[in-house]
């Protein structure tokens, strides 16, 4: 026996392949081959570029290479090869193909060619030498996302691309930008400027804190920092509810709200309301070129009730011939999705819209955990839909049972279970096959209340992020926890590097919890978290 094992070793060894572990990437690719060797460094790190639709990715990877010690410049006769492969099916797929002599990425598409750049940089950042490897690669899912708010708590540019930037990095594709809401309107717009200028006024935190939004053209520069990195952005601007902020600045398009929610609608009875959120998306869509614009349409049962007595949407119900609020309701989510539709864009809701029936263009987000059947029925009925439920994938909620500042509601948010989605969902509730196919992705998403600065938002971002992007893009058979925790090595320690306040789950004493917002003294009637 033993000489066989020998032979068999021999063998191996002639034909140059080895078992080795896991290579150091987030997210883990579909098919690796290790082979024995590494990359001849004395050949360079120039880069070759065969067709000009890659010569944006090979100056990304060019600067990177840079950035990491290595010198490196576009040559016609570089090492590093970036190339068209039109048998690559998935515009986002790639291959990787590392020898002694060469490095050579394939794909069909930019988006998968920016990819298999970010492969290789990670192996640049994480091996002392590139390994000989080859990798074929694509992504489970479309929709691999993340969602920033930063309407509770008002972040910045340089913040949001930094995110931006270790997006890229693992591989995600979507950011949901959720810049409106009851505490703070954070877009300028240019035909009603008070939105920024006195909707901008406040945080959850402190409702006098000063004006803070994005102007224009800085939201245009965010996203064409985005674009270059194949990470579309996605702007919310929250309707009929959460529309406080904006009701300050414009009051005559107040539908009213009650109790603790004051102003929190808009009024879907006034014609010159529909004018006024036609201007507002109008500008949004000129600002975003992307095909989808997100309106919340979420909790307006919050403040439904004062359209009771609205004469205005009581002129409404008595024109249409509604016999209660929600029609109105629903009357205003189709004149939306119709002004949507008319400036070329997707409309995107959170899933109270299946309630209303809308069209079965909309996108759905599902994203209350404890209704399940939202998921099913969107599925069922054929809505295109993208999976955020709070549990797992809410980063507001605390990772680990010695935080105290975040939410928990039935449980928290821990790494494992945020790495285990989705899989035990579609069983436990009945996601066939056939319904998955209406899947777009998923998404990880952060609500502010209680992140009040940089600090807060890393520490309960990183390293659940990792795990939502290796949720999205590996298939089910090539993921493992243990493997995985293992790679957060290498995303701690560029953490560290980039001076990152991120969560050590294996040594939560590593960095301590950040405190909480101190909640100062309201001198304004305002919102508390409606997300619970």
């Amino acid at each position: 026996m033993n000489r066989i094992i020998t032979a068999l070793v021999a063998i191996i060894t002639a034909l140059g392949l080895y078992a080795a572990k896991p290579l150091p990437i987030i997210p883990y690719p579909q098919s690796v081959e290790t082979v024995k060797g590494h990359y001849n460094a004395k050949n360079g790190f120039d880069i070759q570029v065969t067709d000009p639709v890659f010569e944006g990715e090979g100056e990304f990877l060019r600067d990177k290479l840079v950035a990491a010690g290595k010198k490196s410049a576009l040559k016609p006769d570089g090492h590093i090869v970036l190339q068209l492969d039109s048998s690559v099916e998935s515009p986002e797929g790639y291959t990787l193909s590392i020898t002694k002599d060469a490095v050579v990425i394939g794909a069909s598409d930019p988006a998968g060619a920016f990819y298999g750049v970010q492969t290789l940089l990670q192996l640049v950042d994480n091996s002392k030498n590139l390994p000989c490897v080859r990798i074929a690669d694509s992504p489970r899912y479309a929709w691999r996302g993340f969602m920033r708010d930063d309407a509770r708590h008002f972040t910045g540019v340089e913040s949001v691309k930094q995110f931006i930037d270790l997006m890229a990095y693992y591989k995600l594709n979507r950011f949901h930008w959720h810049l409106t809401d009851g505490q703070g309107w954070r877009i300028e717009i240019k035909k009603y400027p008070r939105l920024a200028t006195v909707g901008g006024v406040g945080s959850h935190s402190d409702p006098d804190s000063p004006c803070a939004y994005y102007t224009q053209d800085e939201i245009r520069d965010i996203v064409d920092y985005a674009s270059r990195r194949h990470v579309m952005i996605i702007p919310e601007i929250d309707m009929p509810g959460h529309a406080t902020a904006a009701n300050r600045a414009y009051p005559e398009y107040n539908g009213g709200g009650e109790g603790i929610f004051p102003d929190f609608t808009f009024n879907p009875g006034k014609e010159e309301t529909y004018t006024y959120l036609s201007d507002i998306l109008g500008e949004v869509a000129q600002l975003f070129p992307g095909p989808f614009i997100h309106i919340g349409g979420d909790e307006v049962a919050y403040g439904i009730n004062a359209w009771k007595v609205d004469p205005h949407v009581k002129a409404l119900m008595e024109r249409e011939g509604f016999d209660n609020v929600k029609q109105c309701e629903r009357y205003f989510m189709n004149r939306m999705i119709a002004e949507v539709a008319h400036l070329g864009k997707t409309l995107i809701g959170w899933d109270e819209l299946l309630d209303l029936d809308v069209d079965k263009s909309t996108n759905i987000m599902w994203w209350r955990h404890d209704k399940p059947e939202y998921l099913t029925r969107s599925l069922g009925a054929g809505y295109t839909t993208v999976m955020c439920p709070r549990k797992p994938l809410y980063f507001d909620f605390v990772q680990h049972d010695s935080h105290t500042v975040g939410r928990i509601w039935d449980g928290f948010c821990p790494l494992e279970d945020v790495y285990a989605f989705p899989d035990p969902w579609f069983e436990s509730i009945g996601v066939t096959p056939e319904m998955q196919k209406h899947i777009s992705g998923m998404q990880a998403n952060a609500w502010s209340e209680l992140m009040h600065n940089s600090d807060r938002v890393e520490f309960m971002t990183w390293p659940r992020l990792c795990a939502l992007a290796e949720s999205g893009w590996t298939q089910l058979p090539n993921k493992d926890y243990k493997s995985f925790e293992a790679r957060l090595d290498d995303a701690y320690r560029l953490f560290d590097k980039l001076g990152i306040y991120y969560f050590d789950h294996r040594n939560p004493g590593h960095h301590p919890e950040p405190a909480g917002p101190e909640i100062k003294k309201k001198t304004r009637d305002s919102e508390t978290d409606y997300r619970d």
